[in-house]
């Protein structure tokens, strides 16, 4: 019996935890704080429920607890720093002027606060004032629910460093004073930028692992779709958001298409299409829509999400609008430029005007710092080659990009084009 408890307490936890912080961030003011009270209520729900029985409504439970842990802290900082004007302002935060009966306040976690405080949640957990890898997992940690442990095995380190990261991103977060707050005016630009970046990081090591044995890990894609969702949900007119969502929506629909039954990668123009999921399609399709609708002149999101749009609306491959994929990553070049986004295009020009015209794209790249050590530059180069039937410099290639790569998987599959070849 306990062990169905525990296990409605995990999923319970997984949906409102992110919720929770965040409803108790703003009441105290800080991040780490906030978490270390909402876990408290966990506590207290794997103290309880075994016991008594799961309530009616667990969430508003977990939620009520939280802010009774909430208002002990504020007392105790009261009595500590003997400082009034505090505990009046962080009761004023909170919207009462007095102790409330919880059982009876309920109501004051509306949907719309709630998205408010959701939204700083995103905002400080994604701050620049963290390294990338410390948003990343304090954006999974508050954000997405995962365990310690899980954010380890997901990305291949070990738990002591994720950890540490996440300890060390809420120590700077309070002392670099950083408001929980949503910015406004151009910072909201400047910050949502950051926040999106973070997303996408989370869904692309899902979609290819950039280490390890598995060519994808699903469960990274689920977390990034999540939060994707979410930040739609609550922020729904920021026209890059839903660019975002309509992307990772198209993209993840290929999901059960992209390995083979042994788990090998399966190439986009040889992927069966009636395996990806239509419901994806359309909701990401549909999120696109919205983007265009918000925002006639695209950013980089809403172009990515256009160029998957192209490969979702095809039946088969050969169907492809390929010169419209070349003029998309184009503009993308335009707006964001980048050697990554140069080397997709080129692979574009490749599938519209011929291998020629796309090596001679790729040649021009050869000489780029940044692509030095980048694998799919060689593996590009190699394809292109062996289209071509200059077989010896295709074999050659993709064995410089076997050894570049980190992914097992990858490897593999290249040393066998490279075999191919010989």
């Amino acid at each position: 019996m306990h062990s169905g408890v525990h296990q409605a307490i995990a999923t319970v936890w997984r949906l409102e935890s992110a919720r929770i912080t965040a409803h108790v961030a703003r009441v105290v003011r800080d991040v780490g704080v906030a978490e270390e009270l909402a876990q408290d209520a966990l506590l207290a729900a794997l103290e309880h429920w075994p016991t008594q029985g799961v309530p009616d409504n667990p969430a508003a439970w977990l939620m009520t607890t939280a802010k009774r842990r909430a208002l002990d802290h504020l007392r105790h900082r009261q009595m500590a720093e003997a400082r009034h004007e505090d505990i009046a302002a962080d009761m004023h935060a909170l919207g009462e002027t007095h102790v409330p009966d919880f059982v009876d306040a309920l109501d004051e976690a509306r949907q719309d606060e709630i998205g408010d405080d959701l939204l700083r949640l995103v905002f400080t957990a994604c701050h620049p004032v963290l390294s990338t890898d410390a948003r990343v997992a304090l954006t999974l940690k508050l954000l997405g629910g995962l365990t310690t442990h899980e954010i380890a095995r997901a990305f291949l380190v070990p738990e002591a460093t994720v950890a540490q990261r996440i300890v060390r991103a809420k120590k700077t977060l309070s002392e670099a004073g950083v408001p929980y707050e949503v910015p406004r005016g151009e910072a909201l630009g400047e910050r949502l930028a950051s926040v999106l970046e973070v997303v996408y990081l989370v869904f692309n090591e899902g979609y290819t692992a950039t280490s390890g044995s598995d060519w994808m890990r699903p469960a990274l894609c689920d977390e990034a779709l999540r939060l994707g969702r979410m930040l739609a949900g609550i922020a729904p007119q920021q026209a890059e958001v839903q660019g975002l969502l309509a992307l990772m929506e198209i993209q993840a629909s290929r999901a059960s298409a992209r390995t083979d039954a042994q788990g090998r990668p399966v190439l986009l123009a040889e992927q069966d299409r009636s395996r990806w999921d239509a419901l994806l399609i359309h909701r990401g399709l549909a999120a696109l829509v919205r983007a265009e609708a918000l925002a006639p002149a695209a950013g980089p999101y809403q172009l990515q999400a256009a160029i998957a749009a192209c490969h979702a609306r095809a039946v088969h491959a050969r169907d492809t609008d390929w010169a419209r994929i070349a003029s998309l990553y184009g503009e993308l070049a335009r707006l964001a430029p980048s050697p990554v986004v140069e080397l997709n295009r080129a692979v574009a020009v490749s599938m519209h005007a011929g291998p020629a015209a796309g090596l001679a794209l790729v040649d021009a790249l050869l000489d780029d710092k940044a692509l030095r050590n980048y694998h799919w530059l060689p593996a590009v180069r190699g394809d292109l080659l062996a289209q071509l039937e200059r077989r010896a410099e295709a074999c050659a290639e993709f064995e410089r990009a076997a050894a570049l790569a980190g992914n097992e998987r990858e490897r593999t599959f290249l040393l066998e084009r490279a075999d191919s070849l010989r």
